[in-house]
């Protein structure tokens, strides 16, 4: 069992009926359990912030979510912005699309053209949303990241066709050579998915029921 799950945790909310009133409530139970970051929607980011302040809890949101086919420019811009309102952390949804059509130029560009935006303590993670992804074409993604040399690849949206799973961390962790971290997102909602998915190689765990998942609720 793994005893600090806590931080490896970070605590989200995505949702679009998501109001003022429930971030409130996730923050407080961020500082409650002490998770590692929120996971807010960009127009939360500030909020979110405001909300953390004084404590070591980081405050992460969402680019290009959750179909990643904005503009690179655009993709760049509200990067920029998340930074601008206080985020430490960035998760960027790839254009899957250009992936299945094999512009890698693109997906490399495009990578490249967010992380120039970025401080240098700013964290950036690159979804690449698996469930729409062969053993293939993952691998040749996280190379792509490994090159870029982002700080994390995120294996889902949650919006996708399904989550994470042991398989995608394996598949991941068997195309890269550098020290990049996963983050396992999608549809983890017990302490046995968490606890699994760290044990094949996750570093973090993005869900929604990180109080269940601390408090063993299944």
């Amino acid at each position: 069992m793994i005893d600090n799950i806590n931080r490896y945790i970070d605590h989200t909310l995505l949702k679009a009926n998501a109001k003022k009133s429930d971030i409130i409530n996730l923050c407080e139970e961020a500082k409650k359990y002490n998770f590692y970051a929120v996971c807010v929607n960009p127009c939360y980011v500030k909020l979110a912030k405001e909300l953390l302040i004084n404590t070591n809890i980081k405050v992460c949101t969402v680019i290009g979510f959750p179909l990643g086919q904005n503009t690179t420019s655009t993709k760049v811009f509200e990067t920029q912005l998340a930074i601008k309102d206080g985020a430490d952390e960035v998760d960027v949804v790839i254009n899957v699309a250009k992936l299945l059509d094999n512009d890698l130029e693109f997906i490399e560009s495009e990578l490249n053209a967010i992380k120039l935006t970025l401080k240098s303590n700013v964290i950036m993670k690159v979804i690449i949303e698996t469930s729409y992804l062969s053993k293939e074409d993952i691998y040749t993604i996280s190379q792509i990241c490994e090159k870029v040399g982002v700080d994390y690849i995120k294996t889902s949206t949650g919006f996708g066709t399904r989550g994470a799973n042991i398989e995608d961390i394996l598949n991941i962790k068997n195309a890269v050579k550098s020290e990049i971290k996963i983050k396992a997102s999608g549809g983890i909602k017990t302490r046995e998915q968490a606890e699994k998915l760290i044990e094949a190689g996750a570093s973090r765990i993005g869900t929604s029921s990180g109080v269940k998942i601390v408090n063993k609720e299944n």
